[in-house]
């Protein structure tokens, strides 16, 4: 819990209290529905939790009705950390495999999120349309890329800092995954946010929708 204080002083006290709770919740969760690697779940704040809110230090502040899809959210990342970081903003978790998202659902309920709504199936089971996909360690970019094409809003009507687009959370060396996604993209190493160690090797990567 530390580690999300450091980075982000200004939480007010439904967030400092929401974020206190995620690591009790995943814990207790884990141990019945495997959801993070065992050897992780002690490491839950900076390599999930902070993992996860490395998209908000890179959105910066978002407009009030921004709606954004975590595809693939798994036990609820990075959409529950990024859900309690911006309570104005609508997160919809989606992802196929049903036990993780009855976790995602259950640690929400838990910490009181209403600005969240979740999903079993796939992408292309979604049928709305978003501002911004988020997403970690899913698939390929190139995949990543096909899977959202039909989800996301090309005309904004929120004047948010970024266009509409994907913003995804991956590591190691994207050199082909980058030239054969075929699109502009930008690559921002978490280092520029956070300078725990776990991140040095991770990037965040924008693929805007023009």
């Amino acid at each position: 819990m530390d580690e999300i204080l450091k980075y982000f002083p200004n939480l007010s006290e439904a967030q400092h209290l929401a974020f206190a709770k995620l690591g009790e919740l995943y814990a207790d969760w884990n141990a019945k529905i495997n959801v993070i690697s065992r050897a992780d779940i002690d490491n839950i704040y900076v390599r999930h939790i902070l993992h996860s809110l490395a998209i908000g230090a890179f959105f910066g502040e978002l407009t009030p009705g921004t709606r954004i899809l975590d595809l693939g959210t798994g036990g609820g990342f990075p959409g529950i950390p990024l859900a309690i970081l911006y309570p104005e903003v609508h997160f919809h978790l989606i992802d196929r495999i049903g036990k993780k998202i009855r976790v995602a659902t259950e640690v929400a309920a838990a910490v009181g999120l209403s600005n969240v709504t979740f999903q079993h199936g796939d992408s292309g089971e979604c049928r709305e349309k978003f501002d911004y996909v988020v997403s970690r360690a899913v698939m390929p970019l190139d995949g990543l890329v096909k899977a959202c094409n039909h989800a996301i809003n090309r005309r904004p009507s929120l004047q948010n800092r970024y266009a509409p687009g994907i913003v995804c959370l991956k590591g190691g060396d994207l050199e082909k995954e980058i030239e054969a996604a075929d699109r502009p993209v930008v690559e921002i190493p978490i280092t520029d946010f956070f300078n725990e160690p776990f991140f040095d090797t991770k990037e965040i990567v924008y693929v805007p929708f023009k």
